[in-house]
């Protein structure tokens, strides 16, 4: 496989991006139903996932800027075909969360209000040149909602 073949590979997330419209929901939920998986199989235990989301994280996000940048001269930049951004705005949203499933939840459908809503400066990140411009508004958005999230655990609603 040549290399824009593996970069069309990772920023589609294995073809979740060829879907259409909303294959960036799909790609978060599939993150999602992925992580409360490895809740209900005991893993990554507790002292584990705190080295290991963050370290699997950030090797995502900077696969994610390599693909959005390879993919940007055949798919036109920051294309609905590059779903990487929101598996890593996902994992930011509950990155330093319990995994339960009230939160992964509640994580997904705010990531996904701040993802499309782009509000509080989200949308001017975009504009950053090529993977960077895919990838930082998302992991905008799920700091966004990892910071409501916070508010939901803090009164007991998640």
């Amino acid at each position: 496989m040549s290399r824009l073949g593996v970069q069309k590979f990772i920023g589609s997330v294995g073809g979740i991006g060829y879907v259409g419209k909303g294959g960036g929901t799909l790609a978060a939920a599939v993150t999602a139903l992925l992580l409360y998986g490895a809740t209900q199989l005991g893993a990554p235990a507790p002292d584990v996932k705190v080295m290991i989301l963050p370290l699997v994280t950030l090797i995502l996000t900077v696969a994610g800027i390599w693909a959005g940048n390879g993919v940007e001269v055949d798919w036109g930049k920051d294309s609905s075909k590059v779903v990487m951004d929101e598996v890593v705005g996902m994992l930011v949203t509950v990155l330093f969360h319990p995994l339960g499933w009230k939160s992964i939840l509640a994580g997904l459908i705010l990531f996904r209000f701040f993802d499309i809503a782009k509000p509080l400066g989200i949308r001017k990140t975009e504009q950053l040149p090529g993977g960077w411009g895919v990838m930082v508004d998302d992991i905008l958005a799920g700091i966004y909602a990892s910071i409501v999230l916070i508010g939901l655990e803090y009164f007991k609603l998640v």
